[in-house]
């Protein structure tokens, strides 16, 4: 962790990539909680947006509340075709993480597509493009957890719930309004470092900005989006080693077990995943952590406390992140 990080620092990055103010003066805000006043809550997040430890503070839409669909594809990629493979794929608009990893498949990234596409076409078009020898296509069916959090204060006590089921909002309404796809498309960017942000953000679709706040609120609430926050980068802050979990495990324990895996605070996203004959895990797991031995501890204790059997788990660690942003869903 860089040494100019002080407590303050770490407990307004605590905050922000949990949930930032959805509120006219969110910095004003965020100061009382510190104990200090906007303009330094201001000044502190663009020293570590310059330090390259806060990537952008903005939305996590929901793909499938906005018809989208996503998918995460695994390539056998050429090691001597890799930067023109990377290449293709990271500047892809609908790619947003991109890693290679330690494994015959070692490129992997998410892709998202809007229902009406066909998303295997696009992934078969991919893999065409860039001459792979294997790839897979394995969407989700179930999501036990997602949203990255790295507690920098190390008290688990203190970390927000971030354990998520798709069918949590499954009876809510979340047909858009025209005024909800308007802000949906115009949200969608780094929050500007001003006294008021959200003011100017209105103020483009000609909105009263109270409104619009509402409007941002009910959005929330309805599970379209999953959160408004900071994406921080976790490997300057420490977290150096991350590695996907996958099991093949039978059936009829995916949902205990997915359930367990979820409550691990150092998971950040649990999957039940579609199958295929090149890949027989069904449940995925991203472990973060310091080092690559203490990822491998917390996926034995994953096992030992769900009774999985670690013969049936491959670990596969990130050697190079490639691309990570958050897609822009126009709607």
């Amino acid at each position: 962790m860089p040494t100019n990080i002080d407590n303050v620092d770490k407990k307004l990055l605590n905050i922000i990539q949990a949930e930032f103010p959805l509120s006219r003066e969110p910095f004003a805000a965020l100061g009382l909680r510190l104990s200090i006043n906007g303009n330094e809550v201001i000044e502190r997040i663009e020293r570590l947006k310059e330090e390259g430890l806060i990537r952008l503070i903005g939305p996590v839409f929901n793909p499938r509340k906005l018809d989208y669909q996503t998918t995460l594809v695994g390539m056998k990629a050429s090691v001597e075709r890799m930067g023109e493979t990377e290449q293709i794929v990271s500047t892809h608009p609908m790619v947003s993480h991109c890693y290679e990893r330690d494994h015959d498949f070692n490129l992997w990234f998410t892709l998202a597509m809007p229902v009406a596409k066909n998303i295997d076409s696009e992934v078969r078009k991919l893999g065409s493009k860039v001459k792979t020898e294997e790839i897979l296509n394995l969407p989700a069916i179930r999501t036990f957890k997602i949203g990255a959090y790295f507690n920098l204060s190390r008290n688990h006590a203190s970390m927000p719930n971030t354990v998520t089921r798709d069918d949590k909002f499954s009876n809510v309404n979340y047909e858009l309004s025209p005024t909800d796809r308007a802000i949906i498309n115009e949200l969608q960017q780094d929050l500007p470092l001003n006294e008021k942000p959200f003011d100017l953000i209105s103020a483009r679709l000609s909105m009263d900005s109270d409104k619009f706040l509402n409007c941002c609120r009910a959005l929330l609430q309805r599970g379209i989006m999953r959160r408004f926050s900071a994406s921080i980068n976790h490997s300057k802050l420490g977290f150096t080693a991350n590695a996907m979990a996958c099991w093949n495990m039978p059936s009829d324990i995916i949902e205990a077990a997915g359930e367990k895996i979820a409550r691990f605070p150092e998971v950040s996203h649990c999957y039940e995943r579609q199958t295929g004959p090149l890949w027989p895990y069904n449940i995925f797991a991203m472990i973060h952590a310091a080092s690559r031995e203490t990822c491998q501890a917390i996926a034995d204790k994953v096992c030992s406390e769900t009774g999985l059997n670690k013969d049936k788990l491959v670990l596969l660690f990130s050697t190079r992140e490639i691309k990570k942003t958050r897609v822009r869903y126009t709607v």
